[in-house]
């Protein structure tokens, strides 16, 4: 497991990093204003596909699959389960797609009626959403090639998709701007062009992997697929209930004042760097890990796994959380503050980040405990709890949102995340599946103790060093110095603590040099220090 969060983890590092360069672009040529809006909006609705299919109940549903069906009938049944399953995903797909594009109008008359006002701004919204839609297209069915090579252990080049995304969109900013409307049309373009590069990248892994797939089969319902398809009914309802929470949001921003949707999607990309790279990488590696050991009898590996995961994720989202909180306007000036994006706009936008700070640990432990429910088939549970997550997000948007404008709607994000991690953490123990051993109770006060007094250090530290210069050279050694500050701090204190031991440190570096025999199930079913 550790090898295969290394390998998806890393691959997702590059893409955030590229994703900053990317993001920086906008903020430099964009800003946070009416056409920064416009374009955020546009790239939302395809990404809640995204979201629902790569991230969600599609996921939850095939890799299990598909793995036991490699497992018990060999991959000829594989191969089938896959092809059917994808001809019937591009048959849907492609009517929503058409539908989208014919109804974009009344879609996002719903979806931002505070743009309906401002004619010209709503017009470059329905105008921008038409040209990045077909992503939708390509992407799902990426997911669906990606849950393919995850089911064999092949994680590098799903992984390694999104680095195309941010490589097309700069690439698309940069060259395409001068003959396009708007710089904002040219991103457009890049979105769409970037689907296509990433599906083409993971069908060809996967016909490396041996596992050639022919998207465009003619769909048929075979027992196995309505299998699938009946486990993604309580998915694709709490993907929808997290979707109708997006909805909500960007609703209740559209209303507040201008600038309101692009600080919460500065503030959400900087937060969704940790959350991306270890959430996402933790829960790829853990459902099939979980599934082999569900399926194949060994219920003492499957807890080892949940707690070393449960350790490494907390060991790296509490520091990165708190770090963000006390460092979130550095961060946002560092990043963003330059060209069309102000002072303004980088206070507002850093105000959005502690909020989603907040919430940090509890978004990647639901990824942490929901391939619990997952592995064992039990689609149900983590949608349910979603639901009561997804209506106390709802209920705190509205209460939070209007004092506190767009950090309300961060926060409500964050509180409505604790409720739904900390739920599935109460139900995964109640039924046994959540046992937290020595060696994690005796850890996890100690990783925190290590974060909270990083958090303190550079909070004492920091006014004074980010006061030596304002320009932007200044501003990233000021706030390089500063993350390397807390990297000490925190490191040292995690190792005087006990948060982490110095022999699981060499052993792990040990494991990424060796050339073989590292992956499989060995670092969790075997010694555990």
């Amino acid at each position: 497991m550790l090898r295969s969060v290394l390998t998806v983890g890393g691959w997702t590092m590059t893409s955030r990093v590229l994703g900053f360069a990317r993001d920086m672009l906008i903020a430099h040529r964009l800003g946070a204003g009416p056409v920064a809006d416009a374009f955020f909006v546009a790239l939302q609705l395809p990404n809640l596909f995204r979201r629902l299919f790569g991230e969600g109940a599609f996921n939850a549903a095939f890799v299990p699959a598909f793995a036991g069906a490699l497992a018990r009938e060999g991959r000829a049944a594989a191969h089938d389960l896959a092809e059917r399953m994808a001809g019937l995903m591009a048959l849907w797909l492609a009517l929503l797609t058409l539908l989208g594009l014919l109804f974009m109008p009344q879609v996002l008359a719903v979806l931002v009626p505070g743009f309906l006002g401002r004619p010209e701004k709503f017009a470059l919204t329905v105008e921008l959403a038409r040209i990045t839609l077909p992503y939708l297209w390509f992407i799902c069915l990426t997911a669906l090639v990606s849950g393919v090579l995850n089911g064999l252990d092949r994680f590098a080049a799903a992984a390694a998709a999104p680095v195309l995304f941010n490589l097309l969109g700069m690439a698309a900013l940069l060259g395409l701007t001068p003959y396009v409307a708007t710089p904002a049309h040219a991103l457009a373009w890049g979105v769409a062009a970037s689907g296509v590069a990433q599906l083409l990248l993971v069908l060809a892994a996967a016909r490396r992997a041996g596992m050639a797939l022919t998207l465009l089969r003619r769909p048929r319902l075979t027992p196995a697929v309505r299998e699938v398809l009946r486990k993604m009914v309580p998915g694709l309802i709490g993907g929808g209930a997290v979707n109708i929470n997006l909805f909500v949001a960007t609703l209740i921003a559209s209303l507040l004042p201008s600038g309101a949707v692009s600080y919460l999607y500065y503030a959400d990309r900087v937060a969704q760097l940790p959350l991306g790279v270890i959430g996402a990488a933790v829960g790829t590696a853990l459902l099939p890990l979980l599934s082999r050991h569900t399926r194949g009898g060994r219920p003492l590996a499957a807890h080892r796994a949940t707690n070393r995961a449960v350790e490494l994720v907390l060991l790296l989202t509490l520091p990165g959380a708190a770090g963000l909180a006390v460092l979130a306007e550095p961060v946002v000036g560092t990043l963003f503050e330059r060209g069309a994006f102000d002072s303004a706009a980088t206070r507002a936008a850093a105000a959005a980040l502690v909020a989603y700070a907040a919430g940090l640990p509890a978004f990647v432990l639901v990824k942490v405990f929901a391939p619990g429910f997952f592995a064992r088939g039990d689609t149900t549970t983590p949608v349910a709890v979603g639901l009561g997550a997804m209506a106390a997000n709802l209920v705190l948007n509205l209460v939070l949102a209007w004092p506190l404008a767009h950090v309300g709607i961060a926060l409500a994000t964050s509180l409505a995340a604790w409720g739904n991690a900390l739920t599935l953490a109460a139900l995964l123990a109640r039924r046994r599946r959540l046992v937290l051993d020595r060696r994690t109770r005796r850890r996890l006060p100690r990783i925190a103790a290590a974060a909270a007094a990083m958090a303190l250090a550079l909070g004492a530290v920091a006014p004074a060093l980010s006061a030596s210069g304002a320009g932007s050279a200044a501003r990233a050694a000021t706030l390089a110095l500063l993350v390397a500050i807390g990297a000490g701090i925190y490191g040292g204190l995690a190792l005087a603590l006990g948060a982490v031991a110095p022999a699981e440190l060499r052993a792990l570096l040990a494991r990424r040099r060796a050339p073989s025999g590292v992956g499989g199930d060995a670092p969790v079913g075997a010694a555990t220090p």
